[in-house]
């Protein structure tokens, strides 16, 4: 696993994995490691690349209690015509299924439209699924094309949940997404890369990552 001209020692790479894994900064890694920032950043490329194929390749098809939700990312805005989730802006949409007890997945979307959304829902989870999703109306008529059971939470004098009937499993993720990339500058170039990296990262130790992604170079 070499990314540089000068040979790094097995035991040097074994480290920068671990504070790639623990979600230093290339920056941060350079400074404790002693190794040139450019080297890091190529391992760190590496990394999420190997990542990045990793998620992609999966055959996400989710069953069971499933939250549905989008998520806006970005600074620029419409003036003026902010609204709910920043619907209505010039952020990127992404959308992302949650099941309960399980896996998340995202997709970046052209647009929250009732066809975009439904297009993913209807590739990606089981029509016998228990669908839990906010009161947007990209969400309508999903009973129609086959899924009995999705109820929903209308987000309106601060009542977010009503007994299994919440979305708060993907708003987690969404969080946990967000305050991620806050310390990344510059993320719009490999967004996509950042964001399935965040998907991969979610509620797994660091040993856990630290397994999977020696597991995954070694591929």
């Amino acid at each position: 696993m070499s990314c540089h001209n000068r040979p790094i020692s097995n035991y040097k790479q074994k480290k920068i994995i671990s504070c790639f894994c623990l979600d230093l900064t290339a920056t941060q890694t350079s400074r404790l490691l002693g190794i040139n920032r450019n080297t890091i950043n190529k391992y760190f490329n590496k990394f999420r690349q190997k990542i990045y194929s990793f998620q992609v390749s999966q055959k996400h098809h989710f069953v069971g209690e499933v939250e549905v939700d989008e998520s806006y990312f970005g600074p620029r805005r419409i003036p003026g015509k902010m609204s709910k989730k920043g619907r209505g802006t010039h952020k990127q949409p992404v959308f992302g299924i949650f099941e309960r007890n399980g896996k998340v997945y995202t997709e970046i979307i052209p647009d929250c439209s009732l066809r975009t959304l439904r297009r993913v829902i209807t590739g990606k989870i089981d029509y016998h699924s228990i669908i839990y999703s906010d009161s947007w109306r990209g969400y309508d008529g999903l009973v129609d094309v086959g899924f009995d059971k999705h109820y929903r939470i209308t987000h309106r004098n601060d009542v977010f949940a009503r007994n299994k009937v919440h979305i708060n499993g993907i708003e987690s993720f969404w969080a946990f997404t967000k305050q991620r990339l806050v310390k990344f500058k510059g993320t719009k170039k490999n967004f996509n890369l950042h964001l399935k990296e965040c998907e991969w990262r979610w509620r797994k130790s660091t040993t856990e990552l630290e397994t999977n992604l020696v597991e995954l170079l070694m591929c």
